[in-house]
């Protein structure tokens, strides 16, 4: 849902860094913190209300959600663990990964998420909703998991041992975070075979936005890759246009590669950096009601742009590609992004706990759905293996000839600044 005020609103996955929309404090805002802790029948009411009257799914997902409500307020709950494990209990019948509950702990956390700091190994996970696995959406840049090589699409299979089979993303979230300077142990699968990697937690400083002026050939050429929508990104990237404008670039090259998503009003101030005029997002909700973030004519460069998405590019990533490719504002280049097109709206709680409820999915201007499927690039290039973790491991050649899917960037931008100067 957008907001004028903008709440914390991000196109999501349910991640270490979370894409969501904190909407208040829940329904019964009158209620105080310990009378719901000394009521928690009152607390599973609560969810259940919201729900009722937010969740994107009218039908529930085919469940009878007033007999749901029946069944639940009908038990006795002694004390709140009780309540929480009734409430996770409850939203599992919604078949919904991305709806979910948070102890007053893991609500907390998710606000640290959001703050631009991170306590862990620097991954954002998210479940998948057929499998159930815990699968890595990708690491994020210059942390213990990027630089040890974990990969985008990885399958999480133990942590410190611990199997993840039937683990909640929270829980595996919960496992892998700890304090700065201890240890921690992922199992990954990939292509059938299993690999450790040791880690060391560290507290993560996020830095969204990278721009320089690449010299390729005697042409200038703007590079900026963002790691993340942040609240400080949109004001981030205007800075780095702004200078490299100044640098007279004669086009740019946007990496969104990696990069799981965040705050969504941050990809609409993003996608309006490059867009004069034209649709950037809507967002559908169950009433079938249609909320729309259009350009506002503060673009900051109309030179030619290439943009670099893969598997990693989720969520804020992909309503930005999606943007500027339905705008024919720039060509797509890279692989398919992550497909995640589903907004969340995050509550807090009457007892302090808290809550993401599925409340709209997104589409492009072209009214495309990329839920589930993604934004197909207009010129694929795949990396292997190889090429991924020579560029995890030699971060200095990403952004460079040396890295296959820039080197194809530079060479598809030299075609539009050759097709612009024609004309």
């Amino acid at each position: 849902m957008f907001k004028q005020k903008r709440s914390l609103i991000l196109g999501t996955t349910a991640l270490l860094l979370t894409t969501v929309a904190v909407t208040g404090i829940g329904l019964r805002l009158a209620r105080s913190q310990g009378y719901l802790q000394d009521n928690p029948k009152e607390l599973v009411d609560e969810v259940w209300q919201i729900v009722n009257r937010t969740y994107v799914d009218g039908t529930f997902n085919g469940e009878d959600w007033v007999a749901v409500r029946q069944d639940y307020l009908k038990r006795e709950y002694n004390n709140q663990e009780e309540a929480y494990t009734a409430i996770r209990e409850m939203l599992e019948k919604l078949n919904d990964p991305y709806t979910r509950f948070m102890s007053p702990d893991e609500f907390q956390s998710m606000r640290i998420d959001t703050s631009g700091e991170l306590t862990g190994v620097g991954i954002q996970i998210t479940q998948d909703q057929d499998t159930k696995k815990i699968v890595v959406v990708a690491p994020i840049e210059d942390t213990p998991a990027y630089n040890a090589g974990i990969l985008s699409k990885d399958v999480i299979t133990k942590i410190d041992g611990k199997s993840t089979d039937g683990m909640e993303v929270d829980d595996a979230v919960k496992l892998i975070r700890g304090k700065p300077g201890t240890s921690v142990v992922l199992t990954i699968e990939r292509e059938g075979q299993a690999i450790e990697y040791p880690l060391t937690r560290t507290l993560i400083e996020i830095h969204p936005v990278r721009a320089q002026v690449e010299n390729i050939n005697g042409a200038k050429v703007g590079y900026i890759r963002l790691n993340q929508f942040s609240a400080q990104a949109s004001e981030e990237m205007r800075q780095a246009v702004q200078k490299l404008e100044k640098d007279n670039v004669i086009g740019y090259i946007f990496d969104l590669r990696s990069n799981p998503g965040g705050l969504l009003y941050s990809s609409v101030d993003i996608a309006r950096i490059w867009l004069d005029e034209g649709g950037i997002v809507s967002t559908v909700d169950r009433r079938g009601e249609v909320e729309q973030q259009s350009a506002n004519k503060r673009q900051l460069s109309n030179r030619p742009l290439v943009v670099l998405v893969d598997g990693g590019s989720a969520s804020a990533s992909e309503i930005v590609s999606g943007a500027l490719q339905d705008n024919q504002r720039a060509v797509i280049v890279g692989t398919k992004t992550f497909g995640k097109g589903l907004v969340q709206s995050v509550r807090e709680l009457g007892d302090g706990s808290g809550m993401a409820v599925t409340i709209a999915k997104y589409l492009t201007p072209n009214g495309r759905d990329i839920n589930k499927h993604g934004i197909d690039p207009d010129v694929e290039v795949e990396l292997t293996d190889a090429q991924r973790k020579e560029l995890q491991q030699n971060r200095e050649k990403v952004g460079t000839l040396e890295d296959p899917q820039f080197a194809k960037a530079y060479e598809v931008l030299m075609q539009q600044v050759n097709k612009t100067a024609s004309k």
